[in-house]
């Protein structure tokens, strides 16, 4: 199954000059929900990890799953001030602006290997981000 033909591609959204991709249209259609989460599941079993981390919030759709097929511990890498205990932040830049990235400090423990899932990747900067604070949390 060709996974691009299901997702909807918005020119300058959510401004003038990006090209946004919308997994909503992958994800209504439970036939390409499946195939992608059982892609996503075939290769994180080829993985050594300890837990799952998602990335907000169209993350959360995919890493749900693989956290709970793989029996695996699963923490939310949410934007600012979405965390209601003490937490590690990154500053990162966007395609469209600044944005800030946040962990629960309990959520990873030293040198605990962190699994990373998006929805997509753009420029990458979200996906860096993501590492950099996991690494500040004393994981890998």
């Amino acid at each position: 199954m060709d996974i691009k033909k299901h997702i909807r591609s918005i020119p300058d959204y959510p401004k003038k000059g990006i090209l946004f991709r919308d997994i909503t249209t992958l994800i209504k259609n439970s036939e390409a929900f499946k195939y992608t989460n059982d892609k996503i599941v075939e290769i994180a079993k080829k993985i050594d990890f300890d837990k799952v981390a998602a990335i907000e919030s169209r993350g959360f759709v995919f890493a749900s799953t693989v956290s709970y097929l793989l029996n695996k511990p699963f923490i939310l890498l949410r934007k600012k001030n979405k965390l209601p205990a003490d937490v590690h932040s990154v500053d990162f830049e966007l395609e469209y602006g600044k944005a800030t990235i946040e962990v629960h400090k309990d959520s990873i423990k030293k040198n605990e290997k962190i699994l990373v899932i998006d929805d997509l990747i753009a420029t990458g900067g979200t996906a860096e981000a993501s590492a950099k604070l996991i690494e500040i949390s004393g994981g890998e």
